[in-house]
């Protein structure tokens, strides 16, 4: 998360992204954002610690379960999406939920401080799991609940259609480092282990298909990607000029396959894992 390999979600472009695709982008993520709450099993009244929170979710959310009774604090390392959080909780009139800029390596928080953590799609990139994972056991309360969410395999229609068809493009090809950590936590049995070994019981994962749906053309799908997806920005950026149209077509092809006329209907497949402090 602090390491010098880790992708730039800061990045002028992609806050600037980020703001104008936020509609399509909530709608896109809803159902990964619903699994992660279900999975945590919040209730009324709870404190919640969000990590890697980016642009608000699932904190806004959860938020809204444990109502005024509770509190939820979502934390992120990159300071400008957290803009954005929180500019859409007050948008909600969201009085519970606080935001702020911190390192899962080193949280801000005496210990015991929070009834559950949750994490979407954000501990595949931290440089130091274990000690990540060691300082949530850390602020979690006895009894309390983790539940985190990682993508699963890269061969699902989201990056099959987009960074896979690209690749076939480009021979001898690599997926980028940074990129290939989106996925290094995908396989069942690995949150399990790394949950366990940081002290957690009951600690087990699970794949989970969700809808991944996109309310609009496939050419706003693809421009989304090259836009949010920092990881693969260096492979994007590797296509050559006079391979650019074909490129585009061939992915815009692939997408096609998905869409209804109205939205690009994906599904994504996600790995969930669970523990008790």
């Amino acid at each position: 998360m602090n390491s010098s390999a880790q992708p730039d979600w800061n990045c002028f472009a992609r806050t600037n992204a980020a703001q104008r695709w936020r509609k399509q982008s909530a709608a896109m993520g809803r159902h990964m954002t619903e699994a992660i709450v279900e999975e945590a099993k919040v209730e009324p009244g709870m404190d919640v610690l969000d990590i890697a929170c980016g642009t608000g979710e699932p904190a806004i959310s959860i938020a809204s379960l444990v109502q005024d009774r509770g509190r939820v604090v979502g934390v992120d390392i990159s300071p400008e999406p957290l803009k954005l959080a929180a500019e859409r909780a007050r948008q909600r009139n969201l009085t519970n939920i606080e935001f702020q800029q911190a390192d899962a390596h080193q949280l801000p928080f005496p210990d015991r401080s929070f009834d559950r953590i949750s994490s979407r799609l954000g501990v595949m990139f931290f440089s130091e799991l274990p000690k990540a994972l060691s300082e949530m056991r850390r602020v979690l309360r006895p009894n309390g609940r983790i539940a985190l969410l990682v993508w699963g395999p890269i061969d699902q229609p989201y990056f099959a259609t987009t960074v896979l068809t690209v690749m076939k493009f480009l021979p001898g090809s690599k997926i980028p480092p940074g990129a290939g950590a989106m996925f290094q936590l995908g396989t069942p049995g690995i949150l399990t282990r790394l949950l366990k070994n940081a002290g957690f019981r009951d600690a087990e994962d699970h794949l989970r298909k969700v809808e991944w749906s996109w309310p609009g053309p496939p050419e706003e799908v693809w421009e989304y990607f090259q836009q949010l997806t920092v990881p693969f920005r260096s492979l994007l950026e590797s296509i050559p000029e006079e391979k650019r149209k074909a490129v585009n077509q061939a992915v815009l092809n692939e997408i096609r396959k998905y869409y209804d006329g109205e939205q690009v209907n994906f599904t994504a497949i996600a790995c969930i894992g669970t523990g008790t402090c």
